[in-house]
């Protein structure tokens, strides 16, 4: 019996109750299956904590998360709280203090789901982005002067450096070549970006030619944002810097029907530290405590930490459960239905028990 210990942060909004939903499937899968467990460990951080203690988690808890083999995690975010507090101190701390510097993001229309795309185009839709999630924009590093005086100034430096696009270059080479087209299109901004977007281009293209059976191109970002709905068979695998990414890939997630579905990987490549894994809709407070959020993309999240775990099988059979639901119901609002999230997750566990 091989088992799994799990930090689960429900964290902001819908994100307890979809990670709680994500639980009991991971369970039923466990139960079905018979040949693996998993051990969770729930941790209370969010905006909740930072209410009472000013702080989102405590001091320690970078290093509290490294002896859990993954990280499932809900959202982030709410509506009294600064979203830089909550980000930074929170979902960030923890990316970049485990040095989870390869975002991956699967996008494909599930079987049922009709996105805003005319149908023929929708279908043509199955890309996984990767997101540099360690530099860029999001390095951190700037600041503000004159505070409140005429002459308030305030910076924010994107960071670049050769090693970082090395390694996530190299990573998402070596996802490409993995899958069937072996297609990589790299996102970049160079031509107005002269400085860290060229660094970029040419510490990929160094690295792009270690893969030579790769088929390769290079789009400007706000051409890639265009063609991703005019023209989206074209593309395969997507890398793109970390705010680039961020915003193509919320993009890709509306493209298939809700943003609900999104699922995402936080991953530290070489080991030395759990990865995370989270649905991408956020802390949606809009229907926080209504019980209809969409949980498929934490299942779907759920199906990438168990593969990223070795449980290949029990990922293959969530991602059929989840196709089946997606395809014949019950759905959630977002997804055109009236089901509730309670709903939603025992049609999968009914699923499951069932394959």
């Amino acid at each position: 019996m091989r088992n799994h210990r799990i930090a689960a942060i429900g964290g902001d909004g819908i994100g307890p109750e979809v990670i709680s939903a994500g639980l009991e499937v991971m369970a039923a899968l466990s139960a079905k299956l018979g040949d693996f467990q998993i051990e969770t460990q729930d941790f209370g951080w969010g905006s909740e904590l930072y209410r009472k203690t000013g702080v989102m988690m405590p001091a320690d808890g970078v290093d509290r998360l490294r002896e859990f083999d993954a990280i499932f995690f809900g959202a982030v975010g709410a509506p009294d709280i600064a979203d830089h507090i909550t980000l930074w101190e929170l979902r960030l701390a923890i990316c970049q203090g485990l040095d989870q510097y390869a975002n991956v993001r699967p996008t494909k229309l599930l079987p049922g789901m009709r996105g805003p795309l005319l149908p023929e185009l929708g279908a043509q839709i199955d890309w996984v982005i990767v997101r540099e999630n360690s530099e860029g924009e999001y390095a951190g590093v700037g600041g503000r002067a004159h505070a409140a005086l005429p002459l308030e100034v305030a910076m924010d430096v994107s960071v670049f450096t050769r090693a970082g696009i090395e390694r996530i270059a190299r990573y998402a080479c070596e996802l490409a070549m993995k899958r069937p087209r072996m297609r990589l299109t790299v996102v970049t901004k160079s031509n107005a970006q002269r400085h860290g977007m060229v660094l970029w281009d040419q510490v990929c293209r160094e690295v792009l030619a270690d893969y030579p059976a790769l088929q390769t191109d290079f789009m400007l970002v706000d051409a890639m944002a265009a063609k991703m709905v005019t023209s989206p068979g074209t593309y395969d695998t997507i890398l793109a810097t970390n705010l680039h990414a961020d915003i193509l890939s919320d993009l890709a997630s509306a493209l298939t029907g809700s943003l609900g579905n999104g699922a995402t990987a936080n991953l530290n490549p070489s080991g030395d530290a759990p990865s995370m894994f989270e649905p991408i809709h956020g802390s949606a407070f809009d229907i926080t405590g209504k019980g209809i959020a969409n949980p498929i993309g934490a299942f779907w999240t759920a199906a990438m930490m168990l593969n990223h775990l070795g449980e290949k099988r029990a990922s293959d059979v969530l991602m059929e459960a989840i196709g089946a639901i997606c395809q014949s119901g019950p759905h959630t609002p977002d997804m055109g239905g009236q089901a509730n999230t309670a709903a939603v997750t025992q049609a999968v566990i009914q699923a499951i028990t069932e394959a």
